[in-house]
């Protein structure tokens, strides 16, 4: 062997020990190191006497929690996998982490993370993998994102980033997984993204984003799941949306401006999970749906639908969930819809009809006669229809403690039991038949089942009666309470909150969830994207907002409505939606010049009692209105 030979052996078997020694490059020792200091992490990584890309390190293992792993297929050991997650970090993204140019997974999420995100990104090229879900981050996303061209999943999900969404994420052409929801994005959709054909999973919820549904969204013909709900987008729902044969979970809602069809749909019939909610669908329910062998959840509800149900929906035998509240459906109730394994959501529409007797429940047919079936069961459906009887005589005032049991406040006021069960599609009148309340929706994918109530065992401060907000009735959709044979004039109505789910932790990120609904009162919204916790100074603090009232019919509506925004899973999944602790509602002003006796024949025949409401005249204690339960929910994994 020559000298020339032998030197390159020396410099080979001195790389290959380099190698198998796990040394790792000196510039990227002194980044991990400043990286960890920064985050004060020292205590979890200790690097003085270990390599970070030392195998038998603790930090090693795929499981680890700091995690970091390397590739040393080279002269030195490159750091390309780091995650931190759920460690409640505090602080910015350090310059540093950009010297990791070998970086192709980050894993940041569940921290508390603020500032905006450095143009640095755009170094880290060799990224498949990013994520910043969870944090507290605000800024723009910076345009340099788009030099991540081979990145497979992006995370910007649950954050407070603003601005528009940069055309440069066109060009990541291999991305298949894109979380951007609960953040304050606003512009359009940018004609860049049509680019992104491998794309499978689009969650975009909760945002500002304006213009029309982008049309080239039907070109992504790979996408499984797209999720829409809760921006300021507008309608029409493109038809191109027709051509997304794979999709299996699609939630678009709260869409203002045009009608749209259910057209664009029929052929998809791969879905499971269909929401299109408050979208101004018109037109009337089409046959086809029943043939959709896979759909689990069809929520169409507080839309303009029109016409009777199909007679066919009675053999779907996949569906689980059914909403078609707030429409203007008709026509008779289909023979034998109503099963054990149904929900089933028909209210506020013009629907007649019977409920079979065969079942678990209470009914009251079409001439008022009292059916009962499993003598001693529990009630699981209530069909009310023109010859309820809701109360025996009109009262001025009325007291609910909304998801707990009956309570006494220090000034005296008892507040009634509501502690009844409700499930995704419940309705139940109180004992003393002066008030009603009314549930629906799913909270989709809830690990924990479905539980529609809150409770606390924390002292809640700012009031002197901490019982009344230590539980809360809860809902992932609409929630409604309903005063019945209240006499005419104008009421105080006092709402008492209190968010008992969500902590404010400071420096953790289960902090950082944001709660928002509507509430309105007799058909008008008095409350647009509430925050509680936000209006009451934080998480479990008490909180009352007081409103004027006019009763003239006797029903006093109060509607509690989740429209899609804020964040869906801190610090439990499916924590979402509208909560209330209590309701207090007292006559100011009569204006009722009748007799008792011309009273007590008003509130007996209930046929004549509306409500006034954007979506026109409801009745609610009639033949229209019918709530049906089974006996046992799902369990579903995963949100």
């Amino acid at each position: 062997m020559g000298i020339l030979g032998f030197s390159f052996f020396v410099l080979g078997l001195l790389n290959t020990v380099i190698a198998q020694s796990n040394i790792t490059d000196p510039n990227e020792v002194v980044a991990i190191n400043k990286i960890i200091d920064h985050w004060n992490l020292r205590s979890k990584v200790n690097l003085s006497s270990f390599e970070p890309c030392d195998k038998n390190a603790s930090w090693a293992p795929l499981e680890a929690n700091p995690r970091i792993a390397c590739d040393c297929s080279g002269t030195f050991c490159h750091i390309n996998r780091l995650k931190i997650y759920g460690l409640d970090i505090v602080g910015e993204i350090p310059k540093e982490l950009f010297v990791l140019k070998e970086m192709m997974d980050l894993n940041l999420a569940q921290n508390v993370l603020n500032g905006s995100v450095p143009p640095e990104i755009g170094q880290l090229t060799k990224m498949k993998w990013l994520s910043f879900g969870t944090n507290n981050l605000t800024g723009p996303i910076p345009p340099e994102i788009g030099n991540l061209s081979i990145l497979i999943t992006l995370s910007f999900a649950t954050n407070n980033m603003n601005g528009p969404l940069p055309p440069e994420l066109g060009n990541l052409t291999t991305l298949e997984e894109m979380y951007i929801d609960s953040n304050r994005l606003t512009g359009p959709i940018p004609e860049e993204l049509s680019k992104l054909k491998n794309l499978r999973v689009l969650w975009a919820s909760s945002n500002n984003f304006t213009g029309k549904l982008p049309e080239f969204l039907g070109s992504l013909t790979d996408l499984a799941v797209l999720r829409l709900e809760g921006t300021l987008l507008e309608g029409p729902i493109p038809k191109s949306y027709g051509a997304l044969m794979k999709l299996d979970d699609l939630r678009i809602g709260d869409i203002n401006n045009a009608d749209s069809s259910l057209n664009f749909i029929e052929n998809v019939s791969s879905i499971s999970i269909l929401s299109l909610r408050n979208c101004r669908i018109a037109g009337q329910l089409p046959e086809w749906f029943s043939k959709f062998s896979n759909l689990k959840i069809l929520d169409l509800s507080f839309n303009k639908l029109t016409g009777e149900i199909p007679n066919s929906y009675k053999d779907f035998d996949s569906l689980e969930y059914l909403y078609l509240g707030s429409n203007n459906l008709s026509g008779e109730l289909p023979a034998n819809i109503i099963t054990d394994t149904l929900f089933l959501d028909i209210s506020f529409n013009q629907i007649s009809g019977t409920i079979p007797a065969n079942k678990s429940y209470i009914s009251l047919n079409a001439v008022g006669t009292l059916i009962t079936s499993e003598k001693g069961s529990r009630p699981r459906s209530v069909f009310l229809t023109k010859n309820s009887v809701c109360t025996k005589k009109a009262s001025t005032s009325l007291s609910i403690k909304c998801g707990g049991n009956q309570i006494v406040t220090v000034d005296g006021i008892q507040f009634d039991d509501d502690s009844e069960m409700l499930g995704p599609a419940s309705f139940y009148m109180s004992s003393n038949k002066q008030w009603a309340v009314s549930s629906s929706g799913i909270f989709i994918n809830n690990p924990n089942g479905q539980n529609y109530t809150a409770h606390s065992f924390s002292q809640i401060p700012n009031t002197l009666d901490s019982e009344l907000y230590k539980t809360a009735r809860i809902s992932p959709s609409s929630l409604r309470y309903y005063g019945v044979g209240l006499k005419k004039g104008i009421y105080r109505v006092e709402l008492h909150f209190a968010e008992i789910q969500m902590d404010d932790i400071k420096d953790s990120w289960k902090g950082l969830g944001r709660r928002y609904f509507d509430v309105s009162i007799q058909g008008e919204r008095v409350l647009r994207d509430f925050n509680v916790k936000q209006e009451a100074g934080g998480s479990k603090r008490a909180l009352v907002k007081k409103f004027k009232a006019n009763v003239t019919n006797n029903v006093l509506d109060i509607h509690f409505f989740w429209a899609g925004k804020g964040t869906c899973c801190i610090p439990v999944q499916s924590t979402f939606g509208p909560i209330v602790s209590a309701i207090h509602v007292v006559q100011e002003v009569n204006l009722d010049d009748s007799s008792d006796g011309s009273d007590k024949k008003r509130v007996g025949k209930i046929i004549g009692i509306t409500l006034g409401s954007a979506a026109g005249v409801l009745i609610i204690c009639s033949i229209f209105y019918v709530w049906w339960t089974k006996k046992k929910s799902p369990t579903y994994k995963g949100f």
